[in-house]
């Protein structure tokens, strides 16, 4: 499988995001936190990472909830999947709701979110009069598969 080299600056007591398994797509990423956070039932918050990143040019990273921490606590990510552009040099940071009926509490070194870091290739556009028909047309929004 390909690799690429991604500059990184890790400003927390964390690992560095990890693959959990040889075959997941997605890198964990893990709370940096001074203090617990408590989200009450439909808050949300941004959580810090305490990472820096400098994407090669033409790739971006993706920010995705976790199933587990999504299931069992009802947290997830908001924006999802949140992108990171290969020229932000900022904090990564996680925007967390709770959309359990219970108030949640994340501590440091917790499992957030995963990233995955895709190739991402540019769109030249090319103005046209009339675009190919398909069956599907304009059908959207669960039109598949109905009468």
């Amino acid at each position: 499988m390909p690799t690429i080299n991604v500059k990184i600056i890790n400003q927390s007591a964390n690992p560095l995001p990890e693959y959990g398994t040889a075959g997941a797509a997605g890198m964990d990423i893990r709370a940096n936190l001074e203090s617990p956070v408590t989200l009450q039932p439909m808050e949300r918050t941004l959580i810090p990472t305490g990472l820096f990143m400098e994407l090669p040019e033409g790739y971006e990273a993706q920010i995705r909830p976790r199933s587990g921490l999504a299931i069992k606590q009802g947290l997830t990510c908001l924006n999802t999947p949140g992108t990171i552009d290969a020229d932000y040099r900022g904090e990564l940071k996680i925007i967390l709701i709770n959309l359990s009926q219970e108030e949640q509490v994340v501590h440091h070194g917790d499992r957030i979110a995963q990233m995955v870091v895709h190739q991402v290739d540019r769109v030249a556009w090319v103005p046209v009069a009339s675009i190919s028909s398909t069956v599907r047309q304009d059908g959207g929004f669960g039109h598949t598969g109905k009468s």
